[in-house]
């Protein structure tokens, strides 16, 4: 196994999302956005293609930094992101993961009984993960202090869904089929994913993770009494696992949760330090609901990015005006950049977000 490197850290350049996350007051609003890096940038492209594969590129420690800091070569980002996969635990799993063209993620081996659940063993973060902490001590490096870095994972209940299904799914049939037929078989995979999940994002922040994101990215296809019991109470017990302060300083936890916004409540209530918030959720009443609790991450809605210029700096200007002035906003997109759009008005959203924001925090 190769250790992760151990370097020294050069002293953060601009903290500013950090202490958005942490509802401190910055000169304007932060912005990122999910899967900066990703097939929509040219360079991305190329160097997956060098690489020979998505998991290929995950894999390799100096391309996976490569893709994390192209797009903070084009665009004045406040946060780099971890070049990864939500399933990296699963696959560290044996379920042997591989992806289909057109496809998306698929497992060799399907969870689906009582015995298939209890012969998964939680993975070892540090070991059986490594190539992801070499990864993230590699890019810290290369950073130079420059921006603060993001490591994830996926939520319990998400990656559930992608084993219990096999892959991706429109119904979401044979989970939601365990769920209701045998909760106790289902209750005792996402047991050991949120330990998984505690342990994997640990390590990242001790590789040198300065903020995490929990992607419950399918949270949102349950009823609210099944959120609960499903999704959410997991997250809230790998949220009270979490290191909350390394290298002298805290380290921030956002909770996203897609088309989740009719419960921002019970979210941080699990005491998150931010939540993320799509696009189907106006951003003014969710501050106005949970605003004293946590920060808020988002949301516009990625479709605008096929828009004129004018059109994004009004969206923005929207978004801005709705959540008013003070702390405690990081900009986003409600979900991942799609792979069509153009890295021009990805630009044009990124600069318009400081240039707008200056005013609400003079």
């Amino acid at each position: 196994m190769a250790e992760p490197q151990t370097t020294v850290q050069a002293p953060l350049k601009n903290d500013r999302f950090l202490r958005a996350l942490l509802r401190e007051s910055v000169d304007v609003t932060p912005v990122w956005m999910m899967r900066q890096a990703g097939r929509y940038l040219p360079e991305y492209r190329a160097t997956r293609a060098q690489a020979g594969d998505f998991l290929s590129l995950c894999k390799n420690r100096e391309l996976a930094c490569e893709v994390t800091l192209q797009p903070l070569e084009r665009f004045d980002l406040d946060a780099a992101i971890l070049f990864s996969d939500i399933l990296t635990i699963p696959d560290a799993m044996d379920l042997g993961l591989y992806f289909e063209q057109g496809e998306g993620p698929r497992f060799k081996k399907i969870i689906r009984t009582e015995k298939d659940v209890s012969d998964i063993v939680v993975p070892n973060a540090e070991v059986d993960l490594d190539y992801v902490m070499n990864a993230v001590t590699e890019i810290r490096g290369a950073l130079n202090g420059r921006v603060p870095l993001i490591g994830f994972s996926g939520s319990p209940w998400t990656l559930a869904t992608y084993m219990v299904e096999g892959g991706s799914s429109k119904d979401f049939r044979h989970i939601k089929k365990m769920m209701y037929a045998e909760p106790d078989v289902l209750h005792a995979l996402l047991d050991k994913l949120a330990q998984s999940v505690t342990t994997y994002l640990n390590a990242q922040i001790r590789a040198g993770a300065q903020a995490v994101q929990i992607f419950d990215t399918w949270g949102g296809v349950l009823s609210r009494q099944m959120y609960q019991q499903f999704s959410l109470a997991y997250m809230e017990r790998i949220v009270a696992g979490l290191i909350r302060e390394h290298e002298g300083r805290k380290v921030p936890v956002i909770m996203f949760t897609k088309n989740g916004g009719q419960w921002l409540e019970s979210m941080a209530a699990a005491k998150p330090d931010a939540l993320g918030v799509d696009w189907t959720t106006d951003i003014g009443e969710a501050r106005q609901r949970v605003g004293g609790q946590v920060a808020l991450q988002g949301n516009m809605d990625p479709s605008v990015l096929y828009a004129s210029p004018e059109r994004i700096r009004a969206e923005v200007a929207d978004i801005l005006e709705r959540f008013g002035p003070g702390n405690g906003q990081v900009f986003n997109l409600g979900h991942g950049i799609h792979q069509f759009a153009d890295p021009d008005h990805a630009k044009v959203f990124v600069d318009a977000v400081h240039e707008l924001s200056a005013k609400y925090h003079a």
